[in-house]
């Protein structure tokens, strides 16, 4: 059978997280400090509602 194509990045990324295999875990610690949390509606709704517009073209004064 046939070795199919495998790029450079590829091979790097299978080899590092098999050199590494606490890495998986440490990315989704990571990304949990970032990324997945839990969203309050109503305090987005607040920091929407006093947003002040910003005028057209903010370089220069009046």
């Amino acid at each position: 059978m046939a070795k199919l194509y495998e790029s450079d990045h590829t091979r790097f990324m299978r080899e590092l997280f098999e050199k590494n295999p606490k890495l998986e875990e440490d990315q989704q610690e990571a990304r949990a400090i970032w990324w997945d949390k839990k969203l309050d509606l109503e305090e987005r709704k607040r920091f929407k509602e006093s947003s002040v517009p910003q005028k057209g073209y903010v370089y220069f004064g009046k």
